[in-house]
C-alpha cells in the first residue's frame, strides 16, 4: 500500500462510487473474511477506508487502544517527590508522594484513600480526593 495521501484519499474517496458487489469483495480481501450480512453501505465503505489507512501508515498504538477499550486513559500514580495539596473546609492539606507511601503530617500512610478518610472522615477514593482522577469515575 503506498503512503502517498493523495493516492489514498483517490482510493478511498472511489469507493463510494463502488457498488454493493465491488465493496463485499474488497471487504473480503483486505480483511480475510467476509463483511457482517447485515453491514450497511456507509459501515462498509467506512471500515475498507479504516483498513486502507492502517495498511498505509499503521495502526492504533497499543496504549491508545486499551484506553478507547476501557473507556479512560490509563493514569499513571505521582511519583516519588510529588506534593499534593487540598484545600477541605477551609483548611490545606498537604501529602508528600515516597517511593513507601506517602506521608502528611509527618506520618507515613500506605495509600491516598487512608489520607482523605483521616481528612473527611469518610471512605474517599484518595486519588479523587486529590485530584488525580475524576470523581465522576471515582
Amino acid at each position: 500500500m503506498s503512503r502517498d495521501p493523495l493516492s489514498l484519499e483517490k482510493l478511498i474517496s472511489g469507493l463510494a462510487g463502488d457498488d454493493r458487489a465491488a465493496l463485499l469483495d474488497r471487504y473480503r480481501q483486505i480483511y480475510g473474511a467476509e463483511a457482517p450480512k447485515r453491514i450497511s453501505r456507509s459501515l462498509l465503505v467506512a471500515a475498507i477506508a479504516y483498513r486502507l489507512q492502517v495498511q498505509a501508515y499503521g495502526g492504533i498504538k497499543p496504549s491508545v487502544r486499551q484506553a478507547l477499550v476501557s473507556g479512560s486513559p490509563r493514569r499513571r500514580a505521582p511519583g516519588s517527590g510529588t506534593v499534593l495539596i487540598r484545600e477541605w473546609h477551609g483548611q490545606h492539606h498537604t501529602v508528600n508522594v515516597r517511593s513507601d507511601g506517602v506521608e502528611y503530617r509527618g506520618q507515613r500512610f500506605r495509600s491516598l484513600s487512608e489520607v482523605a478518610r483521616l481528612i473527611t472522615g469518610q471512605r474517599r477514593s484518595g486519588p479523587a480526593f486529590f485530584g488525580l482522577k475524576d470523581a465522576a469515575r471515582a
